[in-house]
């Protein structure tokens, strides 16, 4: 078990990591923004990029700290959810990836005004994005469930989750500041869970 310390570290500096991109990420409403910010704000749109990398590769590292909760109760749904959360944090690389070829094409003048928008209506692109997305926040769903059911981990950890997963629902309806700051609920789950993941007595709470 010499391991399960380590990924429950890399599991928090993920979470944390994926904080401060959404948090420093500029926001944009439409294709003009989009180049505004990418043209007037490059470097912060970059390190945004770099960050989001760093976020997927330390979550995906941590998944066996969530892992090691299901001992015994809600195992199934419990290994379900880390299959799915594993295919959300691999696909933030692949967005962190599509930031910076984005930020290329820009810069270049390759793309612009009409052409971004031929760009952000590309099948291929949409079936990326909302599979990312889907993956992501289903996963994130079914890990609340399963922490309930397991009962290894205070409850306010799932709930912790479960609320971030109703703010990403209703995004359209908050402010933009508000909608990036309870990703911080996200945070505070994964926290949780990385805390108890290296209690051997806080894994014999259900």
């Amino acid at each position: 078990m010499e391991w399960l310390p380590v990924s429950a570290a890399l599991l928090l500096t993920g979470a944390l990591a994926l904080a401060s991109a959404s948090i420093l990420l500029p926001s944009s409403d439409g294709t003009a923004e989009a180049l505004r910010v990418v043209q007037e704000q490059g470097g912060v749109w970059m390190a945004a990029a770099v960050i989001f990398f760093v976020a997927s590769v330390c979550l995906s590292l941590g998944l066996p700290a969530i892992v090691v909760l299901f001992e015994q109760r809600g195992r199934a749904l419990g290994l379900v959810s880390v299959v799915v959360l594993a295919f959300g944090f691999i696909g933030t690389s692949g967005y962190a990836m599509l930031m910076v070829f984005f930020r290329s094409l820009v810069v270049t003048d390759t793309i612009v005004g009409q052409g971004l928008d031929e760009v952000a209506e590309d099948a291929g692109l949409l079936v990326f994005l909302y599979a990312w997305i889907i993956g992501f926040v289903l996963g994130e769903l079914l890990l609340g469930i399963a922490l309930l059911r397991a009962g290894t981990v205070p409850r306010w950890v799932p709930f912790a989750l479960l609320l971030h997963v109703v703010a990403i629902a209703c995004s359209a309806l908050l402010p933009d500041w508000l909608g990036k700051v309870t990703i911080l609920l996200f945070v505070a789950g994964m926290a949780g869970i990385a805390i108890q993941a290296t209690s051997p007595s806080g894994r014999r709470l259900g």
